[in-house]
């Protein structure tokens, strides 16, 4: 049987990762992959062993015509390591309307402990790129019985997070099972220019406790305060505000001034987006926008570790202590990529 190897609707067709890739499901791998199926039968919707007459159906059925259909149901790759097949897995159960499906991923028996942490975490991050950036999903998921728990901090520990528990929702093994799934949404961050309609929100930002306690100057602001600061700031020639949309959410007011001839930066991020590491990548959209070619500075409080290691993961390196309205400020710096 012949296959193509390319699926006409994606224009990468092998996505790498180290010495990790995925490609289209090869024809060569079929029978591998039924082994690894029929010995990992206790966590698979597969309710007897498959034989090889059943494999070689499934392929010359199914498989082989994914590669020329536009929206197939499913979309299967082998995962190789140095160009050996030890695992496959994919997108199945696509919707295309609502833009999202379920991921699947097989990995050979025998591999376990932390090669099967990497090998896990390794295929999440490619199949990310397929369904995000190739056929532009807005949601994928796992669907897991809860019969591997320790597979649960290792699909975390790639930014999806928890979404339901099915409770008893399948019979395995003679008792009723859990079924956990995980989700992770796609990534849309738009930088803008500030305008009236965002100052309300950022003075409720700049108020927040934690916000007041991690800033230089720690008192409550105003709200005509606050108005005439917006005001002079929006007008100066010497500032540049930014505000951050998530999702389509505003996320983060990020602000450019220019100081004594330094470009000083500082961000004040919505609430309900903390603890969510977001805040670096923010950092590093909003430089890519503003194009500085100067380095940029941010002043932290010693105090403030989340922000030295957000700082820290968006590129600044630190540069020396000072002092600000009397207190500690660690000075962080950014140097122009083109210097």
């Amino acid at each position: 049987m012949a296959f193509t190897g390319i699926y006409v609707f994606l224009n990468k067709q092998k996505i790498e990762q180290g010495d990790s890739c995925i490609v289209p499901i090869r024809y060569e791998d079929r029978f591998d992959i039924m082994k690894w199926r029929n010995e990992q039968l206790f966590h698979l919707r597969q309710e007897k062993p498959l034989t090889a007459e059943d494999q070689e159906h499934y392929f010359s059925s199914v498989i082989k015509s994914l590669f020329d259909q536009r929206h197939p149901k499913q979309i299967l790759f082998s995962y190789l390591e140095n160009n050996i097949c030890i695992g496959y897995g994919g997108l199945v159960h696509i919707n295309w309307k609502d833009r999202h499906a379920e991921i699947s991923f097989l990995v050979k028996t025998e591999i376990q402990d932390e090669l099967f942490a990497f090998h896990w975490k390794t295929f999440l991050k490619m199949i990310q790129k397929v369904a995000f950036e190739e056929l532009g999903l807005h949601k994928i998921f796992t669907y897991a019985f809860d019969v591997r728990p320790w597979l649960y901090p290792i699909i975390e520990a790639t930014g999806f997070e928890r979404e339901a528990t099915l409770k008893e929702h399948s019979f395995i093994g003679g008792s009723w099972k859990d079924v956990v799934i995980h989700r992770k949404i796609a990534e849309t961050i738009h930088i803008r220019q500030v305008n009236e309609n965002d100052s309300e929100v950022i003075f409720f930002w700049a108020n927040d406790e934690s916000t007041r306690k991690n800033s230089f100057r720690s008192e409550k602001i105003t709200f005509e305060g606050h108005e005439q600061w917006f005001h002079q700031k929006t007008s100066s020639p010497d500032s540049v505000l930014l505000m951050v949309e998530y999702n389509g959410v505003k996320a983060a007011f990020i602000r450019f001034d220019n100081e004594n001839n330094d470009i000083v930066i500082g961000i004040n991020i919505n609430p309900e987006f903390r603890g969510k590491n977001l805040s670096s990548k923010f950092i590093i959209k909003a430089l890519q926008y503003f194009g500085s070619a100067k380095n940029v500075l941010a002043y932290i409080k010693p105090s403030n570790i989340p922000s030295v290691k957000t700082f820290e993961k968006a590129g600044f390196k630190y540069l020396k202590e000072t002092e600000i309205y009397h207190q500690r400020a660690l000075v962080y710096i950014k140097e122009n990529d083109a210097k």
